[in-house]
């Protein structure tokens, strides 16, 4: 992106921003101010099982209530990745959720082509593909703009879909599925490592899923069996501004 593209976009936002009514601004900010702020944290962790980082995820506020994302509609999933950011980086003290470490968020397709807005924490942030996101000219465009813009860039799921070959050269971690490394084998694991990617081996349940992925060489390693997801409570946070106002306003 160049400096004229990138002052463009800052004066489109503003022209958005006040293109609201100050009514349902304020309406925004006190919905805001009150929503109930939980999300699951879940570690990475190094080959030593040091934490690299954390996976973020959508929660309810009750934690009983079953939520099955697998039967959500797009905009299920724009929201539930809108309240996650809001909550991690539209409060103050986000290092209470990510002690210093890279946090990833798995950010369905509106994210990835700058149709909705993500936190200007480059630095913290790792914008996380999902698995089941169809790689076409337009996410690789936006993933190019992201990295442009200094994000690091996460595939989950990798299975070699001729489709998610096409982004492993914008790819910092190419995340498998453990559970399947007998069915995908070393070649799998060596095509996504081809383009310098750090691996991760997700969904780690069983010794034996780990030492299957430590034989291969895995860089990372995240799941239940190292640690299950935790419930963070961020409501009593502070918001700081402006991103709370922006993360998420048109969801």
């Amino acid at each position: 992106m160049t400096r004229h593209e990138g002052e463009l976009d800052r004066l489109l936002t503003a022209d958005v921003e006040s293109a609201f009514p100050t009514q349902l601004r304020q309406q925004w900010n006190a919905h805001v101010a009150t929503e109930r702020a939980v999300i699951g944290r879940q570690g990475i962790f190094s080959p030593r099982l040091h934490p690299f980082g954390y996976e973020l995820a959508f929660r309810t506020p009750d934690a009983l209530s079953g939520v099955d994302a697998a039967k959500w509609t797009d905009l299920q999933h724009e929201r539930a990745t809108s309240a996650v950011l809001r909550a991690t980086f539209g409060r103050a003290d986000v290092d209470e959720v990510g002690h210093g470490r890279w946090l990833f968020v798995r950010c369905p397709r509106a994210f990835l082509t700058g149709a909705l807005p993500l936190p200007d924490r480059p630095d913290r942030l790792v914008v996380e593909i999902p698995a089941a996101t169809r790689i076409d000219e337009e996410i690789l465009q936006g993933v190019r703009r992201l990295r442009e813009i200094g994000f690091r860039v996460a595939m989950s799921g990798f299975v070699s879909r001729p489709d998610q070959r096409m982004l492993l050269p914008q790819a910092d971690f190419v995340k498998i599925d453990a559970r399947d490394l007998d069915i995908e084998g070393e070649p799998v694991v060596e095509l996504a490592r081809s383009h310098g990617a750090l691996l991760v081996a997700e969904f780690v349940e069983t010794s034996t899923e780990l030492r299957g992925s430590r034989q291969l060489g895995f860089d990372l390693y995240q799941g239940n069996l190292l640690e299950r997801c935790l419930l963070l409570d961020r409501t009593a946070s502070p918001l700081v501004g402006p991103d709370h106002d922006n993360i998420g306003r048109l969801i």
